[in-house]
């Protein structure tokens, strides 16, 4: 069902400080979101406890738990007769999340942007979209994953807002992009998140919650017109 791959971290080399160590069901939890940015998880994929447990060299109790927290999360879909699944969603579902990534996109970009002038932070973000404008789109998408969930992070940390720290990761926008996959949109989201990013460093709030909405607004056009196109 998946292909096999070796888990085991290589030895750090000297004076590197090792993170810590990671927990059998965090292992799993994490190989599937990973998974599911690089493509080796689809939307719609069954996952078998006993292969994922084979496959993540762990206990069939860490998968349990590891799928317990997907689906609290939203990525997994948990069906008492048909087991657990990658979510999939349906072209509404799609516009339903994307309605509310919207208005939560604009929210969080206009809020970063009126404290960036101030937070220690604006140098972080700098540094990402730097790192933005130098990848090169058909590269790794895990690596392109990493550099997105920075830029994310970053705007949180300038925002400052416990609300949206707390509501904005749950926005399945990690699933859309997963789902729709065919489309391409690195190049798409990498020129949005630039067009967010210079706003929010002039600290122009108005300016950074138009590029954020027309951001998840360029998602949706492009899902719609895949979809509007004949099916084989």
């Amino acid at each position: 069902m998946f292909k096999k791959k070796a888990l085991a971290a290589s030895a750090p080399a000297a004076g590197v400080i090792q993170s810590p160590p990671v927990s059998a069901t965090q292992l799993v939890y994490q190989g599937i979101a990973r998974g599911l940015e690089r493509g080796s998880f689809v939307p719609g994929q069954r996952l078998v406890e006993g292969d994922l447990a084979d496959f993540f060299e762990v206990g069939r109790n860490s998968v349990r738990e590891a799928l317990q927290r997907l689906a609290a999360d939203g990525i997994v879909d948990l069906n008492r007769n048909r087991g657990a699944s990658i979510r999939s969603l349906s072209l509404q579902e799609t516009h339903d999340v994307l309605e509310v990534a919207e208005l939560l996109t604009g929210l969080l970009a206009r809020v970063a942007a009126r404290n960036a002038r101030l937070s220690p932070n604006a140098m972080q973000l700098e540094n990402v979209l730097e790192e933005l404008d130098a990848f090169m789109p058909s590269s790794d998408p895990e690596a392109f994953g990493r550099l997105r969930r920075r830029f994310y992070r970053t705007l949180l940390e300038l925002a400052e807002n416990s609300e949206l720290n707390r509501m904005f990761p749950a926005v399945q926008l990690h699933i859309v992009h997963a789902q729709f996959r065919p489309l391409n949109l690195t190049a798409l989201r990498i020129a949005d998140y630039a067009k967010i990013g210079q706003a929010v460093l002039a600290g122009n709030s108005k300016e950074a919650e138009r590029a954020g909405v027309q951001h998840v607004r360029h998602v949706r056009e492009l899902i719609d017109e895949l979809a509007a196109q004949p099916q084989d």
